[in-house]
């Protein structure tokens, strides 16, 4: 015992660089230092399988371009990491008085020399005994939980991917009903200017005594015509008569017929050309309508089919987290590694010690010269 205290008297500065700094640390690990249990889930955020990329699409991949689904990975991450994720943890599970508890030695324990209780500083806390690791070639997600019982460690991490779930859920909800809502009221306006546009062609039929002015001028021309013809034929059989029997009784009533036929013929013509009442004025202001529903019409197919477009989309977007391995319960500790720990600190105070020995050793030939 005697020879041990010369010679660290002796050698003070091997006793205080290497062997009280590992003395030290055998204490604190082999008796003080608390252990630590971590709890490992992995889990992927992918989308539905997409229809093969090609041309640019497949030379932005190949480029290695992030699709939507990684950044979804790193969406739900940074959630994990948030201040809403703690508050969640300390509401339902009392985060805080898990990692405060007397059992926890005071280095780990948060707040264990009282300095600050702050949610801040809890935070900050919360971030040091958690790892989300996000796969740089694959989807894949690693959560790691720190906790200083198996349980907490399992609980924590179970409650942090029910909410990354919900997260991904609320996306996918807001993005659905955002898209297919837009859609939907591009529907409603439709079909509004469709049945509006109907109304008016049904109103101004009503208002003008009239179906349909182009077919019924056509209609109007024809029996025009059939009356032209029967004119012509008249007026022939008048002059033939006149020519061979001008004393014929017939010949009044044929000059009468021509009469009567002309009259009818300028009647009839005027309604399809003459007037604000002919078919010739009615058709500009139909056809202006019946464009009007024609347009409406199709703007209200385009709408529906921008609809079952946006549905499918949205189906198509939908992103889901999958779990690849559960939150285990951790049956050991795996922090602090303490061995491991404490020859470090050995090799570290050695290394100290080198360097100091070195430069003392300098420092005394300087000062011998």
């Amino acid at each position: 015992m005697i020879l041990a205290v010369n010679y660290l008297k002796k050698h003070k500065l091997f006793t205080f660089t290497v062997i009280v700094p590992t003395l030290i640390a055998s204490i604190y690990y082999g008796m003080i230092a608390s252990d630590i249990y971590i709890s490992e889930s992995q889990f992927v955020v992918r989308a539905p399988d997409k229809p093969s990329t090609s041309g640019i699409g497949a030379m932005l991949q190949s480029a290695g371009v992030s699709s939507s689904v990684d950044s979804d990975a790193h969406t739900v991450k940074d959630f994990i990491l948030s201040r809403d994720a703690l508050i969640s943890l300390d509401q339902t599970l009392h985060y805080r008085q898990k990692y405060t508890s007397e059992t926890i030695d005071h280095f780990n324990r948060f707040n264990g020399f009282g300095i600050n209780s702050s949610f801040e500083w809890l935070f900050k806390y919360y971030q040091d005994h958690i790892t989300v690791t996000v796969d740089t070639s694959s989807p894949v997600v690693t959560l790691d939980i720190q906790a200083f019982s198996a349980k907490d460690a399992k609980t924590i991490n179970e409650h942090l991917l029910r909410l990354s779930e919900q997260l991904v859920n609320r996306l996918n909800e807001r993005a659905r009903r955002d898209m297919i809502g837009f859609a939907e009221n591009e529907v409603a306006r439709a079909m509004v200017r469709a049945k509006t546009a109907s109304l008016a062609v049904s109103n101004y039929r009503e208002k003008k005594s009239v179906f349909d002015p182009e077919k019924q001028s056509a209609l109007q021309l024809e029996l025009v015509s059939k009356m032209q013809s029967e004119l012509i034929a008249t007026k022939a059989q008048l002059a033939q008569l006149m020519t061979l029997a001008p004393e014929n009784p017939q010949i009044a009533l044929l000059q009468n017929k021509i009469t009567n036929l002309t009259s009818q013929i300028a009647t009839e013509s005027s309604k399809v050309t003459e007037g604000d009442v002919s078919f010739a004025h009615k058709t500009s202001e139909y056809e202006r309508l019946m464009l009007e529903r024609e347009f409406a019409g199709k703007q209200l197919a385009i709408a529906f089919a921008s609809l079952e477009q946006a549905r499918n989309e949205a189906l198509r977007k939908h992103v889901y987290l999958e779990r690849i391995s559960q939150p285990n319960e951790p049956d050991c500790a795996l922090e602090p590694r303490k061995i491991r720990s404490i020859f470090a600190i050995f090799m570290l105070g050695l290394m100290v010690w080198g360097i100091l020995s070195i430069l003392n050793a300098g420092v005394r030939e300087h000062y011998d010269r």
